[in-house]
C-alpha cells in the first residue's frame, strides 16, 4: 500500500471516529446497548487507524 493510500485511509477512519464520537456526545437518549455498540465500533476503528499509522511509519 503506498503512502498516499495510507494517508487517505487514515483520514477516512479519523472522520468515521469523529462522527461516532459526535453522535454519542450530542445524543442524550442513547440506550446502554447503543452506547456499547458505538464503543465497539470505535474500538475496531481505532485498531485499524493504529495499524495504518504503524504501516505508514515503516
Amino acid at each position: 500500500m503506498d503512502e498516499d493510500k495510507i494517508d487517505k485511509a487514515i483520514e477516512y477512519y479519523k472522520v468515521k471516529i469523529n462522527g461516532i464520537v459526535d453522535f454519542i456526545n450530542n445524543n442524550t437518549s442513547l440506550t446502554i446497548e447503543e452506547i456499547i455498540e458505538r464503543g465497539e465500533q470505535l474500538t475496531v476503528l481505532d485498531y485499524k487507524l493504529t495499524a495504518l499509522e504503524v504501516a505508514k511509519e515503516n
